[in-house]
């Protein structure tokens, strides 16, 4: 394991109840995924948990965890088609949805009917165990657009469009977390909401095609920063590992039926500062210019200008806090990105 990732795994170590959580059964949807890859990891290595995978993948997924041998189980297939059964487990983190900005706008229905018929039938698994927890990754999407700088805490409402085929991910991830509480309110399924902002750190792949890994590349290619649009959305961010405490402390002691914003309120900035932040960590020195396009939502899937400046007391109340500035997310995955360049080449 990869010096960085050692370090981080330690991080929430320290930062979790072992109590509640070591020698558990675990569930996780969507466990390929960046946040997943951490917390089957973590589970499995550090807290000495039967993790079951779920997987569409199941030659990637082996390939990753093969040194944690028994410890991780894997359930095979697509989510929308997982039949729900009696598995014995102790919690379920169901994480697995599409992320790719330009099929929100260009496969609005896809994304819709993966998003809610896997979370049905995720829920259906919880029903089905006599689970301690549910935790459903939903995101700070669900509140539209905001135009102010006040806080947006968990009462906030959305100003969605729901005839823009761009909001077929927010909408899906509303309704999923409608499901949450349908199901703690008729079914008892201890359902906890966590609404993350953008989270990213160490194994976000080279050519991943979200703005902050360009800036990423851009550094390590030193070359310009280049936005197409004014870059005057605002939002924070939230480090890989600080993601997957917020994740577990919601799974063990977030109340059921209620939701949670994740973020490091910290990190609150313009994806114009962003730039600037990413752009001075090249030793050589790179520039940051910009070069507005129209129609970028169809093009590359952004989202509307917004200013998403969320409050996360709510999940500080209990006990978390994230520590991981923005400039320092960004040395720790571009340190992880060079060393997947350099295996990729051969040279390590």
């Amino acid at each position: 394991m990869e010096r960085i990732i050692s370090e981080d795994m330690e991080y929430i170590s320290q930062r979790v109840d072992h109590g509640m959580i070591d020698k558990s059964r675990v569930l996780i949807s969507g466990a390929t995924g960046l946040i997943g890859k951490y917390l089957v990891r973590f589970l499995a290595q550090y807290c000495h948990c039967l993790v079951v995978a779920a997987v569409r993948d199941l030659d990637k997924a082996r390939g990753l965890w093969e040194d944690l041998g028994s410890s991780v189980q894997y359930i095979h297939g697509d989510i929308t088609r997982l039949e729900p059964a009696s598995i014995g487990v102790d919690y379920v983190i169901h994480g697995a949805a599409s992320t790719s900005s330009r099929d929100f706008s260009k496969k609005p229905a896809d994304i819709i009917f993966t998003a809610v018929e896997g979370t049905r039938r995720m829920l259906e698994f919880a029903r089905k165990n006599p689970v301690k927890g549910f935790v459903f990754l939903s995101t700070m999407e669900v509140y539209g657009a905001p135009s102010g700088e006040n806080k947006i805490d968990e009462q906030c409402g959305s100003n969605l469009d729901t005839m823009s085929a761009r909001s077929s991910y927010p909408e899906s991830k509303r309704l999923c977390e409608n499901l949450c509480a349908a199901y703690w309110a008729q079914y008892q399924v201890p359902a906890t909401v966590l609404r993350l902002t953008q989270t990213f750190g160490p194994g976000v792949s080279y050519d991943d095609s979200r703005v902050f890994a360009e800036f990423a590349r851009c550094v390590m290619e030193k070359r310009e920063i280049v936005l197409h649009t004014k870059g005057e959305t605002k939002r924070s961010y939230l480090y890989l590992a600080d993601g997957c405490t917020a994740i577990l402390t919601a799974m063990t002691k977030g109340l059921r039926g209620q939701a949670y914003n994740a973020a490091n309120e910290t990190t609150y900035c313009s994806i114009k500062d962003m730039a600037g932040i990413a752009a001075g960590l090249c030793q050589d020195g790179i520039t940051v210019r910009t070069e507005p396009k129209e129609d970028v939502q169809e093009q590359f899937g952004y989202g509307p200008v917004l200013k998403m400046n969320l409050d996360t007391a709510k999940l500080q109340g209990l006990g978390w806090k994230p520590e991981i500035c923005l400039s320092e997310m960004y040395g720790r995955m571009i340190e992880c990105m060079e060393r997947e360049k350099k295996i990729e080449r051969g040279i390590i």
